[in-house]
């Protein structure tokens, strides 16, 4: 078993050497070590006791990181990803937090000079790809603590764990590691983008898992299923390979019992349209693993609380306050021994598991944080969060800030019905904000999440990149789609229509600008139906990772 000193701490800040033929990575922070050498001919790794010489005519490029992210390799050669800028933006468990403000890939491509132009021409798409990556926001470490796993699970490590590196003691899903985005982990396995693939994986893994003193999760409706962009504004939902759902939700929550112990999954989705089908089928599948520690309870969101009375929450609330009450929380003495540890876990889902989802477990965050301050003894039996105005509204803060952070990374903008979260009650402005938002992530979903989940799914390895593999360019189109443009086509409709109003205004000096005027409005038309009937086509997909069908 790897063993790590227990006195050795990652090293926090370093000097990076570029030099012609290598990268040189060295420790500046204080620490004693070798530096790490990168080739660039083939991305080849070793440690090196001294700096390489150079010469007064090649001096090379210096600059200070704060971290190695990885490497990756692509067709021609690898790539190495290093911090090059972070923020301190918290703590845990008395650990700072450091948010990864910027990141710089370096190519290793001196190998690229021998190889065919069209693999050339695919090394340059899948670098596009990456510096689209680079720019993705949400990534969070800390170079002292384990923030992939719970307060409890941190205090449960054995001994022998505690003395694996930090990267050993990752909770890991399969081959995945997780990472803790301020209150949320987010599954590399599961990486994905609102509107473009929802659900959960085969294996039956939860996509988020957000901690506040007890744990909750948050997670898709766990079935085979998905949402394709089409150009309208909500993509109909299709259930993939119905016939496993049973399966598929059975070793979804046999993997969160696992880790969690009882669970209590809240499906908050709509009874009706398409979110009841997907609904339906949860609730039927469900019926078969329900038992003492397994418990299903539908609560429609919108028919309940609609778009302002969220404080009708507290209905929910009263359903499972029992469950919460007897599965605790973790406590420890002030002598860090646990008194007490939390036993099961509140699995909340809506649709994309950001606005409703939010709403929802901010208001069991603030229940339960109330309880425990109770047990604590700092307040007394009738005391509330709200009679403390300046904590009251630090925890809608938090909250708040918490459901931006996972939205942003979902689809792109701030979340939904974050007024009520941060503010109490719904707002003017809010519902202002909610509606500018909703329309950016129509645009951001249509027209932008294909290349960003792209550049996810190369980044974390969901899609690798091998010489035998097809070379056809990522891409590459045919038939109707190599010539699908919406701008285009926009364009074109809006200047029939255009050309039609004009020819329609000189109908009376012309009869003959009638019949122009119905042309223009009928190739206009013509053009709409052709986008409408082949939506997918005109919308920015992703190319390299498809999931499975």
């Amino acid at each position: 078993m790897e063993k790590a000193d227990p006195a050795q701490k990652l090293y926090t800040r370093m000097r990076l050497w570029e030099f012609p033929d290598q990268y040189v990575i060295e420790p500046t922070d204080g620490a004693s070590g070798s530096s790490l050498s990168v080739s660039r001919v083939d991305g080849s790794l070793n440690l090196i006791d001294e700096i390489p010489h150079c010469s007064s005519l090649r001096v090379p490029k210096i600059r200070t990181i704060f971290g190695v992210v990885g490497m990756l390799k692509l067709l021609a050669g690898s790539y190495l990803l290093v911090i090059t800028e972070h923020e301190c933006v918290g703590s845990y468990l008395g650990h700072p937090i450091f948010k990864l403000s910027s990141m710089k890939i370096l190519p290793c491509d001196h190998s690229l000079k021998n190889t065919p132009v069209e693999q050339k021409k695919m090394e340059t798409e899948f670098s596009e790809l990456l510096n689209v990556a680079e720019r993705t926001p949400g990534l969070y470490f800390s170079y002292d603590v384990n923030i992939t796993l719970s307060a409890q699970r941190l205090h449960d490590l054995g001994d022998e764990s505690k003395l694996l590196p930090l990267w050993r003691q990752a909770f890991r899903t399969f081959k995945q590691p997780l990472q803790k985005i301020l209150l949320t982990l987010l599954s590399l396995h599961e990486g994905v983008l609102v509107e473009l693939a929802l659900g959960c994986g085969e294996e039956g893994l939860i996509l988020m898992d957000t901690l506040q003193i007890l744990w909750k999760i948050r997670g898709s409706i766990p079935l085979l299923w998905d949402q394709i962009v089409d150009l309208t504004y909500k993509p109909k939902f299709e259930i993939v390979r119905p016939e496993e759902a049973a399966r598929v939700v059975e070793r979804h929550f046999l993997d969160i019992r696992k880790k969690y112990g009882n669970v209590l999954a809240a499906d908050l989705v709509n009874k009706h349209g398409g979110e009841g089908r997907l609904s339906e089928k949860y609730a039927n599948a469900m019926q078969h693993i329900v038992s003492d520690d397994v418990r299903y309870l539908h609560f429609d969101f919108h028919r309940i609380c609609g778009h302002i009375h969220f404080e009708r929450l507290s209905i929910l609330y009263d359903q499972i306050e029992d469950f919460l009450v007897k599965n605790r929380y973790l406590l420890l003495n002030e002598k860090g021994e646990k008194v007490e540890g939390q036993t099961g876990v509140v699995r909340t889902n809506c649709i994309d598991c950001l606005d409703r989802t939010n709403v929802t477990q901010s208001m069991i965050g603030r229940k339960m944080l109330e309880f425990q301050l109770r047990r604590l003894g700092v307040f007394d039996a009738e005391e509330a969060i709200s009679t403390h105005p300046n904590f009251d509204e630090s925890f809608k803060n938090l909250w708040a800030n918490h459901g931006d952070e996972i939205s942003i990374q979902y689809s792109g903008t701030p979340a939904l019905k974050g007024d009520f979260v941060r503010c109490g009650q719904r707002t003017m402005q809010g519902i202002l904000n909610d509606g500018w938002n909703s329309l950016m992530r129509y645009y951001l979903n249509n027209f932008c999440d294909g290349t960003k989940q792209d550049a996810i799914d190369l980044l974390q390895g969901h899609y690798i990149v091998s010489v035998s593999r097809d070379m056809t360019p990522p891409s590459q189109k045919g038939g109707i789609e190599a010539i699908a443009s919406f701008p285009l086509a926009l364009l074109l409709i809006v200047t029939g229509f255009f050309f039609a109003m004009m020819s329609f205004r000189r109908v009376r000096y012309n009869i003959w600008n009638l019949l122009f005027s119905i042309i223009w409005a009928s190739m206009s038309l013509a053009i709409a139906a052709v986008v409408k009937a082949n939506g997918r086509i005109f919308c920015n997909r992703p190319r390299l990772h498809k999931p499975p069908r």
